[in-house]
Protein backbone atom coordinates (compact mmCIF):
# COMPACT_ATOMS: atom_id res chain seq x y z
CA UNK A 1 0.00 0.00 0.00
CA UNK A 2 1.11 3.49 -0.78
CA UNK A 3 1.13 5.97 2.03
CA UNK A 4 -0.55 9.24 1.08
CA UNK A 5 1.31 12.25 2.38
CA UNK A 6 -0.29 15.61 3.14
CA UNK A 7 -2.32 17.41 5.72
CA UNK A 8 -5.46 16.11 7.27
CA UNK A 9 -8.43 18.35 7.73
CA UNK A 10 -7.97 18.30 11.51
CA UNK A 11 -4.34 19.43 11.22
CA UNK A 12 -5.38 22.25 8.92
CA UNK A 13 -8.14 23.35 11.32
CA UNK A 14 -5.69 23.37 14.25
CA UNK A 15 -3.31 25.62 12.31
CA UNK A 16 -6.16 27.97 11.37
CA UNK A 17 -7.31 28.11 15.00
CA UNK A 18 -3.79 29.01 16.15
CA UNK A 19 -3.54 31.75 13.51
CA UNK A 20 -6.95 33.12 14.54
CA UNK A 21 -5.89 33.29 18.20
CA UNK A 22 -2.65 35.08 17.31
CA UNK A 23 -4.54 37.61 15.17
CA UNK A 24 -7.20 38.16 17.84
CA UNK A 25 -4.49 39.08 20.35
CA UNK A 26 -2.07 40.89 18.03
CA UNK A 27 -4.30 43.05 15.85
CA UNK A 28 -5.74 45.26 18.63
CA UNK A 29 -2.23 45.82 19.97
CA UNK A 30 -1.07 46.80 16.51
CA UNK A 31 -3.98 49.25 16.13
CA UNK A 32 -3.16 50.86 19.48
CA UNK A 33 0.47 51.24 18.45
CA UNK A 34 -0.56 52.91 15.20
CA UNK A 35 -2.86 55.33 17.04
CA UNK A 36 -0.12 56.17 19.51
CA UNK A 37 2.34 56.82 16.67
CA UNK A 38 -0.21 59.01 14.86
CA UNK A 39 -0.54 61.24 17.94
CA UNK A 40 2.89 62.60 17.03
CA UNK A 41 1.27 64.22 13.97
CA UNK A 42 -1.00 66.35 16.16
CA UNK A 43 1.67 67.08 18.77
CA UNK A 44 4.14 68.23 16.12
CA UNK A 45 1.54 70.57 14.64
CA UNK A 46 0.82 72.02 18.08
CA UNK A 47 4.51 72.63 18.74
CA UNK A 48 4.92 74.30 15.33
CA UNK A 49 1.84 76.47 15.84
CA UNK A 50 2.97 77.47 19.34
CA UNK A 51 6.33 78.50 17.92
CA UNK A 52 4.67 80.68 15.28
CA UNK A 53 2.48 82.32 17.91
CA UNK A 54 5.50 82.98 20.12
CA UNK A 55 7.33 84.61 17.20
CA UNK A 56 4.24 86.73 16.55
CA UNK A 57 4.21 87.85 20.18
CA UNK A 58 7.90 88.68 20.03
CA UNK A 59 7.50 90.80 16.88
CA UNK A 60 4.10 92.44 17.45
CA UNK A 61 3.62 92.23 21.24
CA UNK A 62 0.36 90.26 20.99
CA UNK A 63 -0.65 86.74 20.03
CA UNK A 64 -3.72 87.96 18.16
CA UNK A 65 -2.15 90.72 16.05
CA UNK A 66 -3.67 90.89 12.57
CA UNK A 67 -0.20 90.76 10.99
CA UNK A 68 0.42 87.28 12.40
CA UNK A 69 0.18 84.29 10.10
CA UNK A 70 -2.04 82.48 12.62
CA UNK A 71 -5.14 84.28 13.83
CA UNK A 72 -7.75 83.68 16.50
CA UNK A 73 -10.21 80.99 15.45
CA UNK A 74 -7.90 79.47 12.85
CA UNK A 75 -8.14 75.77 12.16
CA UNK A 76 -4.91 74.16 11.00
CA UNK A 77 -4.71 70.67 9.50
CA UNK A 78 -1.83 68.39 10.42
CA UNK A 79 0.57 67.18 7.77
CA UNK A 80 -0.76 63.62 7.71
CA UNK A 81 -4.36 64.81 8.25
CA UNK A 82 -4.87 62.95 11.51
CA UNK A 83 -5.59 66.08 13.59
CA UNK A 84 -6.98 69.60 13.35
CA UNK A 85 -5.68 72.29 15.69
CA UNK A 86 -7.97 75.16 16.65
CA UNK A 87 -6.32 78.39 17.82
CA UNK A 88 -7.95 80.54 20.49
CA UNK A 89 -5.86 83.65 21.11
CA UNK A 90 -6.06 86.95 22.92
CA UNK A 91 -3.45 89.68 23.24
CA UNK A 92 -1.54 88.00 26.07
CA UNK A 93 -2.64 84.33 25.93
CA UNK A 94 -3.42 81.53 23.55
CA UNK A 95 -4.79 78.03 23.70
CA UNK A 96 -4.33 75.31 21.10
CA UNK A 97 -6.66 72.32 20.96
CA UNK A 98 -5.97 69.33 18.73
CA UNK A 99 -8.86 67.06 17.84
CA UNK A 100 -8.64 63.87 15.77
CA UNK A 101 -10.19 63.86 12.31
CA UNK A 102 -8.97 60.65 10.66
CA UNK A 103 -11.03 57.50 11.07
CA UNK A 104 -8.34 55.64 12.98
CA UNK A 105 -7.63 58.47 15.41
CA UNK A 106 -11.31 59.01 16.16
CA UNK A 107 -11.19 55.59 17.85
CA UNK A 108 -8.37 56.71 20.16
CA UNK A 109 -10.22 56.71 23.48
CA UNK A 110 -7.07 57.07 25.60
CA UNK A 111 -6.19 60.50 24.18
CA UNK A 112 -9.19 62.13 22.55
CA UNK A 113 -7.97 65.75 22.49
CA UNK A 114 -4.79 67.66 23.39
CA UNK A 115 -4.57 71.20 24.71
CA UNK A 116 -1.56 73.50 25.01
CA UNK A 117 -1.67 77.01 26.49
CA UNK A 118 0.65 79.98 26.31
CA UNK A 119 1.69 79.23 29.90
CA UNK A 120 2.98 75.85 28.75
CA UNK A 121 0.18 73.87 30.40
CA UNK A 122 -0.38 70.60 28.57
CA UNK A 123 -3.55 68.59 29.07
CA UNK A 124 -5.59 65.96 27.31
CA UNK A 125 -8.96 64.29 27.52
CA UNK A 126 -9.95 62.11 29.17
CA UNK A 127 -8.33 63.80 32.14
CA UNK A 128 -5.45 62.02 33.82
CA UNK A 129 -3.94 60.41 30.75
CA UNK A 130 -0.32 61.02 29.94
CA UNK A 131 -0.65 61.53 26.22
CA UNK A 132 2.17 64.05 25.98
Amino acid sequence: MKKIQGFTLIELMIVLAIIAIILAVGYPSYQNSVRKANRADGLALMADTAGKLERCFTVYGAYNNTNCTITNGSTIHSEKLHYDVVVTSAAATYSLTATPVSAGQLLDTKCATFTLTSAGVKSSTPTGNTCW
